[in-house]
């Protein structure tokens, strides 16, 4: 059985990109702007749509709420915004109490801004006055100087005169975006702004709108359900799944070290292999993985592997087969079964083509170890599917999640 240690090329990964993340938390104050303390809402009395959320947001930082669909994430933005009611816990903003159980300050006295995801903008008004909709108590010559700088830095000058409907998708998004910036608000929030543009364009806006927010230094709430975005706007996510906070963290920690099989599998795809603890290894059918925690010999675990740490190499005369091909532009996903029949999958160059059926061996270079108590099913062996399965089930409601199972914390190396 081979040995699976973390390559030097994994090693030289990780440290290049700490400076990288160290240096976007240097535009991030530690001033708290945004503080929930055991929050719950509910819809129906004996049915709380989220449960016991804590969380606090720094000034400067980008949060992204991250979740399948009917999680709680937008529940939390519109108690943030004062539109939800909660019923047990606490929401302070810039130090003051605006959401408890005998506490509901207005929304429009939060100095909240938000972007709605249909954007919400007034189709009688053309593009300067939807912006200087929320300053009608200021002079013509201070909006003027405020819708003038909110074109200019949303990229909108030339435009101010038409109506929405004469605008594309993302001008409509970027018209939204300058109202609410123009009330210069504490808070920022946005629920999943570009669930309605394509996926080119979504991509470019994702990053127009993170270079104007650092720009303006505007603390933000981002509502999404796709990884790819929370990543790539977040300085740190929090993870919901079934009204419950699973992981609130960095975007490289919870993809690299997540806390539960929900988080391993939602945010990137991840397979999950049986394991036994043998002094300082553990055993797998795929080799043998290294760990430094203090677990007894003879545990059974399971351990998450992501397509990108395995590799196939051809062999004639091998167990393990290629059994189907999904190219993805920049790569090919291979679905593999290894000699028990368990499922894996491999993330290879989009030139490494290889023919269905194909025997091979497998070369696992994994950057961590990362550990999940494995459960028993009725005749003590590890329940069919395995925590991939288990999430599956959870999100689409027909059975119970693995990760509401498991109790301790998985075990990191």
């Amino acid at each position: 059985m081979n040995r699976v240690n973390e390559t030097e090329l994994n090693r030289q990964q990780r440290q290049t990109a700490r400076p990288a993340r160290e240096a976007e938390d240097l535009t991030v104050s530690r001033i708290p702007v945004l503080e929930l303390r055991e929050v719950s809402c509910a819809y129906e009395p004996s049915r709380p749509a989220v449960e016991q959320i804590t969380f606090t947001v720094h000034q400067g930082e980008i949060l992204c709420l991250l979740g399948p669909s009917g999680c709680g994430k937008t529940t939390i933005l519109r108690a943030i915004a004062g539109f939800e009611r909660v019923i047990t816990g606490s929401i302070t903003l810039s130090g003051h109490l605006v959401s408890s159980r005998d506490t509901m300050v207005r929304t429009e006295l939060r100095h909240i801004g938000m972007v709605f995801q249909e954007y919400a903008l007034f189709p009688h008004l053309r593009v300067d006055k939807n912006i200087a909709f929320g300053l009608s108590r200021l002079s013509r010559t201070q909006q003027k100087a405020i819708v003038d700088d909110l074109l200019t830095l949303t990229g909108l000058c030339g435009l101010e005169h038409r109506y929405p409907h004469e605008l594309s998708g993302g001008q409509q998004q970027r018209v939204a975006l300058a109202r609410a910036l123009a009330l210069r608000p504490v808070l920022l929030l946005l629920d999943e702004p570009f669930s309605n543009l394509d996926p080119d364009m979504a991509r470019r806006m994702r990053q127009d709108l993170h270079a104007l927010l650092r720009q303006t230094k505007t603390t933000a709430i981002l509502v999404t359900h796709d990884h790819d975005e929370a990543f790539a706007m977040a300085d740190r996510v929090a993870v919901l799944n079934r009204g419950r906070l699973e992981q609130f963290d960095k975007p490289e920690t919870i993809y690299h070290l997540p806390n539960t099989p929900f988080v391993a599998d939602f945010v990137g795809q991840a397979d999950f292999i049986s394991g036994v603890v043998t002094n300082d290894l553990v055993a797998t059918e795929i080799g043998e993985f290294p760990h430094t925690e203090n677990i007894p010999t003879g545990t059974r675990v399971v351990v998450m592997i992501r397509p990108d740490d395995i590799h196939i190499v051809p062999t004639k005369g091998a167990d393990t087969r290629i059994l189907g091909r999904q190219f993805k532009g920049s790569e090919n996903v291979y679905t593999i079964q290894l000699p028990s029949g368990q499922i894996m999958h491999s993330s290879e160059s989009s030139l490494s083509i290889y023919p269905v059926g194909t025997a091979i061996a497998l070369q696992v270079m994994p950057t961590h170890t990362v550990l999940f108590p494995q459960q028993s099913g009725p005749r003590g062996d590890t329940e069919a599917g395995g925590p991939g399965d288990a999430h599956a089930r959870g999100r689409s409601g027909a059975g119970p999640s693995m990760q509401a199972e498991i109790k301790t914390d998985p075990v990191r190396t």
